[in-house]
């Protein structure tokens, strides 16, 4: 059997290994057996995006929790943010996310955060794979005078909506404002339109009725065209875009145009940079970030350190050097001033407080990166051998990296949580960039597709 965790929790296809009920049940028994004390009850706090297998889940993590002797605290439907959030508020002993993220309806998967809001790093998640996959694990649980009950925390969205507005300075209002939400069908779909009403906004909201089986389906940060649509249409001064868990943001401005996770952080940089929150200059990116990010910080005195992509990598470099603002080009962004992992609705009230804070519309703001023509292409396939042990892809991407030269850049990685090898390429024209990207992609469909 593979590794469990991947790059972001365990994920899979619902009901199919190892996204099914007898999982979760070991998943839950696991987290309640490592956060047990003597004289101490644990609390496992649960929530959940909208999917229709989070019931299935979600019970089944109950069960294995109760019978370690723990309690679980149920928050329904809420963000991943929300999640470490209220774990810290609550003073629980960790947390547990029921989500796939921007995946289809038909994946789910389990994130889990310690005590103190961050997600587990790589050795704890062994740690805990190896208790979770072990023959003893069900000898472990407790008497049955010592099992543990589940609470509903019914004001778990009221309390995250406090959290969030008093991210947004209090010196600024969003009276006036007309803002478009794609709520992507998932885990925002009460609480951004109700945060972003309250602190005073008109509020046009898409894709906030979720069925189970509607979550990310051309909706949310990965399809903002509706989005961008309905921004004009209704001469909206903005749009966001989340996805399914809440963890991401695409924005689209007044005219139209849709803005990458790099150009959000880019134009949040330099405000923060004004106003001297930018620490240590700094912006952690990941390797899969525009060459124009770089640059554009560079203009105005800053710099940007890439990491290998996935947000825990970030935040460990975001640690290590002290910044305060750190992402991905995919629209996950974490404000550490703020947040102890990437929100997408802490990073929509950035972009406002940046349009507050300078007084020019988003479309003009945006305008500080130049962004370089980026193609990219996913494969699904069979198997995920290290790319530099075929000779037939090894060859592609070094004949397409010798014609770009200096002129753009070559980036192939296989995804963490699919079956999917991603390549990007950057070049200095769109037609270049997707003969280039083309190229590579039909080499590796070939031999491993």
């Amino acid at each position: 059997m593979g590794r469990l965790f991947g790059t972001d929790g365990i994920r899979g296809v619902a009901n199919v290994h190892p996204m099914t009920s007898e999982m979760a049940l070991r998943v839950g028994r696991a987290i309640a057996y490592i956060t047990r004390k003597k004289g101490h009850t644990s609390r496992i706090l649960i929530g959940k995006d909208t999917r229709l297998s989070g019931y299935m889940l979600e019970n089944a993590l109950v069960s294995g929790i109760c019978s370690m002797g723990a309690d679980a605290l149920l928050v329904g439907p809420m963000t991943t943010p929300g999640v470490a959030f209220l774990t810290v508020s609550m003073r629980a002993d960790a947390g547990i996310v029921i989500s796939a993220s921007h995946n289809p309806y038909q994946d789910n998967g389990i994130k889990i955060f310690s005590r103190d809001g961050f997600k587990l790093p790589d050795a704890k998640e062994d740690e805990l794979e190896a208790l979770i996959t072990s023959d003893d694990l069900p000898s472990l649980h407790v008497d049955h005078s010592e099992m543990g009950k589940a609470y509903r925390i019914d004001d778990a969205r009221g309390r995250y909506i406090v959290f969030l507005k008093n991210s947004f300075p209090s010196e600024y209002s969003l009276e006036g404002m007309k803002i478009v939400l794609d709520c992507s069908n998932g885990a925002t779909y009460k609480v951004a339109p109700e945060v972003f009403f309250e602190l005073g906004a008109e509020v046009i909201p898409l894709f906030n009725e979720p069925d189970g089986k509607n979550i990310n389906k051309d909706c949310g940060s990965q399809h903002p065209t509706t989005l961008a649509h309905e921004v004009v249409k209704n001469r909206a001064d903005v749009g966001f875009a989340f996805d399914g868990d809440g963890d991401r943001l695409i924005a689209v401005d007044e005219k139209g145009n849709v803005l990458t996770g790099d150009q959000i952080m880019a134009l949040c940089a330099l405000v923060m940079k004004k106003q001297g929150r930018l620490r240590n200059n700094l912006v952690v990116s990941t390797v899969m970030s525009n060459i124009g990010l770089g640059m554009a910080l560079k203009e105005f005195g800053a710099e940007t350190l890439a990491t290998k992509v996935g947000d825990r990598y970030v935040l460990e470099e975001m640690l290590a050097r002290e910044a305060s603002i750190g992402g991905e080009e995919s629209g996950h962004i974490i404000f550490l001033d703020h947040h102890t992992t990437g929100d997408g609705i802490i990073a929509a009230l950035q972009v406002l407080n940046a349009m507050k804070y300078e007084d020019r519309p988003l479309s003009d703001l945006a305008g500080i990166m130049k962004v370089f023509p980026q193609r990219l292409i996913n494969i699904d396939v069979k198997s995920k051998p290290d790319i530099t042990t075929v000779p037939e892809i090894v060859a592609a991407i070094k004949e397409v990296e010798a014609a770009l030269g200096e002129k753009g850049r070559v980036l192939v990685r296989y995804s963490g949580t699919q079956h999917m090898c991603r390549v990007m390429v950057e070049g200095p024209s769109e037609t270049e960039t997707e003969i280039f990207c083309r190229k590579i992609a039909d080499v590796i469909t070939e031999q491993i597709g």
